[in-house]
């Protein structure tokens, strides 16, 4: 074995010790810690870096930085609504606070439907690169031939079985991210020691052009929302100190990660096949990589696609009373999903699902603004107003990747 296939080896199992420990998985914090880290660095990490290359070059870390600070700020304005806002939800809401409520979760029913989309489009692209295939037409088959198939467990009420995936993946996805770092870390190092280290030039996009496909971003650093409703599992402390500690770990990784990939980075996507282009970039370093990442992607875009496709099913049940069941929530969530698939390529989901997310962040933001008014904390109230005028700036102006 090469010193970086044994570096992959050694990290990989490391980590497979210590998430894989019952006494880890079985703890409070951690347990309540991972389930969102598993969503920030789900999808996102397949696909940051060579869209961020394509897309900012060699500063790709500043526009991750700038994504991964955003996200904190709608962050804040969720912790601050689980410690204030959800205590008088529970009580006695008044109007505007219920009806924000209920509109925040319409919204995020509708992330859902267009993530769901785009978690089992990626499911497909790296499903038939096993296969060498990378034609649009073919991930659009196989993506919606998927979506059917979960849509019609779900409305059979048999998405359990499914939702188990998620417990392994996250242990799995962890695993292979150290990896990968060990892989990169010893090659940089070689890279060094032998004076082959080098800073590519790359052409990229520019100007408002540049920052509209940024904005369009937010998708690779979303999934912290999580915590917002894992109420019936953990108290309001919990969720708020593991919902910043997975932020904070999600950042680090991705940080660490794109400075360890600029020096792989070409230019420009392909124009077909982009949505799996990190197998092509990292190939180079190792050639068990491919078969590392196409695994950890298919477990976990499924259960990541399971999870927001019941989660979509239940807002929708919850919004609509007794009208909708979950089981017909999900069936609606499929339809949606199959349809965003075949009207939109890779990146226009990723930028639609962006500016669905946001447009979720955008009203908790709202009302963690208003919850700070009402309490007196005036820097508070414009720190969340902030959040709000960033958000529909996103939505307004944010820009598909194009190749």
């Amino acid at each position: 074995m090469t010193p970086i296939n044994i570096a992959i080896a050694l990290a990989a199992l490391l980590l497979a010790g210590v998430v894989f420990n019952p006494r880890v998985m079985k703890a409070p914090f951690w347990r309540a810690t991972v389930t969102p880290l598993a969503s920030i660095i789900g999808s996102g990490f397949l696909v940051a870096g060579p869209i961020l290359a394509h897309t900012a070059g060699t500063q790709a870390w500043l526009a991750m930085l700038a994504l991964c600070g955003i996200a904190y700020l709608f962050g804040g304005a969720l912790r601050y609504n689980i410690l204030y806002v959800e205590p008088t939800i529970a009580s006695q809401p008044s109007r505007l606070t219920a009806g924000i409520e209920r509109a925040s979760d319409l919204a995020l029913s509708l992330a859902y439907f267009i993530s769901v989309a785009y978690y089992l489009n990626l499911f497909a692209a790296f499903g038939l690169r096993m296969e060498g295939v990378i034609d649009p037409f073919w991930i659009r088959v196989a993506a919606t031939t998927t979506i059917a198939a979960i849509g019609i467990i779900g409305a059979l009420g048999g998405l359990t079985g499914l939702e188990r995936l998620e417990v392994g993946t996250v242990g799995l996805k962890l695993c292979l991210i150290g990896g990968l770092f060990a892989a990169l870390a010893v090659a940089s190092i070689g890279a060094v020691e032998t004076g082959r280290f080098e800073w590519p030039e790359i052409e990229h996009t520019e100007g408002l052009h540049e920052v509209g496909i940024l904005l369009g971003l937010v998708i690779l650093v979303q999934g912290f929302e999580t915590s917002r409703y894992l109420g019936s599992k953990y108290d309001a402390a919990l969720r708020v100190r593991s919902m910043k500690w997975a932020q904070w770990i999600a950042t680090a990784i991705y940080l660490v990660f794109i400075l360890l990939i600029t020096r792989y980075f070409t230019d420009g996507l392909p124009t077909e096949g982009g949505e799996t282009a990190i197998i092509d970039m990292l190939t180079p370093v190792s050639a068990v990589i491919a078969p590392l990442i196409i695994i950890a992607a298919l477990a976990s875009q499924l259960s990541a696609a399971v999870a927001d496709l019941n989660g979509a099913g239940g807002l929708l049940a919850e919004i609509f009373g007794q009208r909708v069941t979950v089981n017909l929530g999900n069936v609606v969530t499929a339809a949606v999903a199959i349809a965003v698939t075949w009207a939109a390529n890779i990146y226009e989901i990723i930028a639609y699902a962006s500016q669905a997310f946001v447009a979720y962040y955008a009203l908790q933001a709202a009302q963690a603004a208003l919850a700070a008014h009402r309490r007196q904390q005036p820097g508070l109230a414009a720190l969340y107003g902030g959040g709000v005028v960033i958000a529909l700036v996103i939505i307004a102006f944010a820009t598909p990747v194009s190749v």
